[in-house]
Order: C-alpha cells, then structure tokens, then sequence
C-alpha cells in the first residue's frame, strides 16, 4: 500500500469514527400523542419563562462537572404534580443530548410535562411534550383538567405504516402519520382515547365529558 493510500484510508477512518460519535451523541424520540406525554408525565404545567441560565450539577465518573441548563418559571396552572409551584425546570445543554431551548423573554405561554428526580426538582427533554400554548387546539386544552387522565389506563398504538392494527381492546389506534403524514393531525389535535365501562378503550371526540358508557360512533 503506497503512502498516499494509506493517508486517505486513515483520513476515511477519521472521518467515520467522527460521524458514528455524531450518530451516537443524536437525539432521538419516537413520536407521542398529547395524552401519553400527559400520562407518562410526572409534572405537567402552563407556564412562562423568565429566565435561563448554564449550572454545575455535579461530577461524571471522570471527575468532569457535569453542565445543566436552569430556566426560571413563571407557574401559570399546575395540571399534574406535586402540591406546590414549581419554579425552575433543568435540561441538558444541548439539543444533540436532548436539551430543550426555551424562550426565556418572558413573553411566551408554554405547555411543558417533564419528570422529577430524586430532589424533588423538574427536568424536561427533547422527548417530553413542550409546545408553546397558544398552538394547542381547545380539545387539548380542556383534556389536560379531565379526559386525558380518564384514558391513562389506555395504550394508544401508532400506526407508521399501512396496514396496522390493535393487539387488544385497550388500545387505540394513531393514524395521523400514515393519513396525514403528521403526528399533529386530527386525532393528536381533536380526540382522546377513554376507557369505557367494558373496560375496552376508544377514541371520544367532544368538548363536553364523555357519559360514562358512550359510544364511539365518531371515529378518526
């Protein structure tokens, strides 16, 4: 193998080893409807931000601090948690470790489920459910007091491509990707899926309470 080879082959290597550590460092979440992020929450609030700043949080194995980013919030309504305001959340510092970049002008209204830790404190990524409130549709706002928590019980399967089906009755079927080519379509923006009286579950669409044994006669 000439020299000249051998510089291009250990440069392709470089050049792989940089793009696989790219790779693994990514984020990546799979798609949720609004009612499993509510349901896998342990913290779900309206609130705004007021501001934002990088702390330590400790030490890895190696010795190195570990950097956070700390947002300061203004709690509007609590919809889950715990009995008390919560007035910082924490994140990673970057997307490609899902941290999460929020507007910390104080302007913007948000809808932010997160998880708490050890200590009591909120922390929140890229794969929670965190979008500015005024892009929420009124259904998924009035199922935040009442109709998502109904249908916690329920799994709701998302279907990325045809054909696709349900393996038991406690399951709803999402078909906004494969109808829409969105997982903001009709059913993430306009239906829950509640768990009915025979224990099976279904999507209801409504603004007002579902009865407790409707009939799923509007389907998505």
């Amino acid at each position: 193998m000439t020299c000249t080879v051998r510089r291009v082959v250990a440069t392709l290597t470089v050049l792989l080893l940089w793009r696989a550590e790219e790779v693994a460092e990514a984020c990546s979440c799979s798609p949720v409807h609004p009612q499993q992020a509510f349901c896998n929450a342990d913290v779900v609030i309206r609130a705004k931000v007021v501001g934002g700043k990088e702390v330590d949080s400790g030490n890895d194995v190696y010795g190195n601090p570990i950097k956070r980013i700390q947002y300061e919030i203004k709690q509007i309504k609590m919809f889950k948690g715990p009995d008390r305001d919560i007035e910082v959340i924490f994140t990673a510092p970057s997307s490609a470790v899902c941290g999460v970049t929020l507007d910390t002008t104080g302007k913007k209204e948000y809808l932010i489920t997160g998880k708490t830790e050890a200590d009591g404190s909120m922390h929140v990524t890229l794969c929670d459910f965190i979008t500015p409130w005024e892009t929420m549709s009124p259904t998924q706002k009035k199922s935040l007091t009442q109709r998502y928590q109904m249908g916690c019980e329920c799994k709701i399967t998302r279907c990325p491509s045809i054909p696709c089906m349900i393996n038991s009755p406690e399951e709803c079927l999402w078909t906004d990707w494969v109808m829409e080519k969105s997982i903001n379509g009709r059913q993430a923006n306009h239906f829950a899926c509640i768990k009915r009286s025979d224990g099976s579950c279904a999507w209801y669409r409504g603004m007002a309470p579902p009865k407790k044994e409707f009939m799923d006669i509007e389907d998505p």
